[in-house]
């Protein structure tokens, strides 16, 4: 018997879009459509043509794309006609392949919300798909607040579902819009649905997270029928997000029974990119991405226990639910005082060194560990920095340049306008192979544009490196975390920098000091060199 067919919708686009501090430009809709498909999403929800003008905008520059591309928009209201309702009429216009139509089917809502009678809001749903239909679309109805209202009042939400299914919708989408219902839940009244008269492959499924279960309750609701999900990348969505399509796709494609009974539009190979595509929208939202999301996140696969690492280190699947690669994503042992010489020994080979376990320079480098955590490092989450202590203690690291000196000042000040400025001058002083080289730059804080000492700082610390430029070029600061470790005149700063290249490699190091600009400046400078590591720089 062959596997059935899951078809994957994102409403990325426009679902997501609601979530508190998120709009999209038309040019990072355009990328993130193409993103979309390429992976192998099916549909891709582009927003609501004649809602705004950046969602008109983009439906007139929207890219071609394999995926059924989707206008989203509402049933006709009561008194006027399909044909002559200018919101049906804005949602047409777009000329979409496919056209997905929200409408009421609580009845609480239909007589409080929309203030009309039930007969008029089948009626609605009835007339609105059947003239999306009768123009050549492919009808998508979103079934609103769908298992509230069945537990209210389960006859007339039937009576809802079942007046777009006859209408023609190709997909009726039952919606969980308040994010209260519990897998079983879902499980039960989907079932119902399809005892009803509509079949599961008619069917889609289009959960909000406000229990945390939107992803379980997606699952629910395929095994008991639905053959249709829908969701957005990384959970975006209104209040607590939707369904997450980043952990919904790997589990679809990974475990079973899902992987047995189903096909869906995205490859094995395809799937490699999904931790590329989780980042590179949180890229664009400028957002620190969520280190324990599962699948994708930079802790998914960490194993910080000494326990675990050594089970790590003779067979993998000890403690990882799949292989992190198929995901695109990297398994971790981060270093601590916690850790013992089995996350020592599992660190050194994922960096490339094979160490002797007898060899005393393992336990060097731990005390060394220990010392400097006692001081106010943190390594767990400064795996780069942790990587040039090791090579340190090991005699493996270059020395590329050599910092003679830095220094940063900051002056408060009015502007021409009369508006008040703060600008920093930092001047770095570096030593390359003899030759010493003097860069200066400013950091100035009006009117929220460009920054302060530590921006100045990386600027002038990166400006002229010579021949070692041309790897750090690329290189871009994506997160900065400052924490106190002490209190009173004693305080010590700790500074954590994430950084990233335009290869999407990401990694992060630490800087100690009683001075925020002197932690932030070796964070900054040990990103730089471990970046040089990584890209095979050889000494002048």
């Amino acid at each position: 018997m062959g596997k059935e067919r899951l078809y994957l919708y994102d409403t990325t686009l426009r679902d997501g879009q609601q979530t508190q501090g998120v709009q999209f430009s038309v040019g990072e809709k355009v990328a993130l459509a193409n993103a979309l498909d390429q992976i192998g999403i099916d549909y891709i929800e582009g927003g609501w043509p004649g809602a705004n003008p950046t969602d008109s905008d983009f439906f007139a520059e929207r890219p071609q794309t394999r995926a059924t591309f989707t206008a989203f928009g509402m049933t006709k209201r009561a008194g006027r006609s399909a044909a002559n309702d200018e919101v049906l009429a804005g949602v047409m216009n777009a000329a979409t392949p496919a056209v997905c139509l929200v409408g009421k089917t609580h009845d609480y809502h239909v007589t409080t919300a929309l203030g009309i009678t039930l007969d008029e809001n089948l009626e609605n749903i009835s007339a609105s798909v059947a003239h999306m239909v009768a123009e050549g679309r492919e009808a998508l109805f979103d079934a609103e607040h769908f298992f509230d209202g069945y537990k209210a009042n389960a006859p007339y939400a039937l009576d809802c579902v079942l007046a777009a299914y006859r209408a023609g919708a190709r997909w009726v989408v039952l919606c969980d819009t308040n994010g209260g219902a519990l897998p079983h839940e879902v499980s039960e009244i989907v079932r119902a649905v399809i005892d009803a008269g509509i079949p599961g492959d008619r069917l889609g499924i289009h959960c909000h997270d406000d229990t945390g279960q939107a992803v379980a309750a997606s699952l629910a609701a395929v095994l008991a029928g639905c053959r249709q999900i829908q969701g957005t990348l990384n959970g975006l969505g209104e209040r607590c997000g939707n369904a997450n399509l980043t952990s919904l796709i790997p589990t679809l494609l990974l475990k079973e029974p899902f992987r047995s009974q189903f096909d869906i539009g995205v490859s094995r190979d395809a799937l490699r990119g999904l931790t590329k595509l989780s980042r590179k929208l949180d890229d664009i939202l400028n957002r620190v991405p969520l280190r324990s999301a599962p699948y994708v996140g930079a802790s998914a696969f960490a194993h910080k226990a000494g326990l675990h690492a050594s089970a790590i280190l003779k067979d993998p699947s000890t403690y990882e639910h799949v292989d992190p690669a198929t995901v695109g994503n990297a398994r971790l042992i981060p270093m601590s005082n916690q850790a013992g010489q089995s996350n020592l020994r599992a660190r050194l080979v994922s960096m490339g060194i094979e160490v002797d376990p007898k060899d005393p320079r393992l336990v060097q480098i731990l005390d060394e560990i220990k010392l400097r955590e006692d001081q106010g490092y943190a390594y767990d989450g400064a795996q780069a920095s942790f990587e040039l202590v090791a090579r340190r203690a090991l005699g493996l690291l270059p020395k590329f340049f050599e910092v003679e000196r830095y220094r940063v000042t900051v002056e408060r000040r009015r502007d021409a306008r009369g508006k008040m400025a703060h600008l920093s001058e930092a001047v770095v002083v570096v030593n390359i192979g003899g030759e010493r080289t003097l860069s200066v730059s400013e950091g100035i804080v009006a009117d929220g544009t460009d920054g302060g000492p530590v921006n100045a700082l990386s600027k002038a610390l990166a400006k002229d490196l010579g021949p070692y430029q041309c790897m750090i070029d690329d290189m871009k600061l994506v997160d900065f975390r400052v924490r106190i470790t002490q209190g009173g005149t004693e305080a010590v700063t700790r500074v954590i920098i994430d950084s990233e290249d335009g290869q999407g490699q990401r990694w992060s190091t630490v800087g100690v000091s009683p001075n925020i600009v002197d932690a932030s400046f070796e964070a900054l400078l040990e990103a730089i060199m471990w970046k040089l590591l990584r890209d095979g720089a050889q000494p002048v």
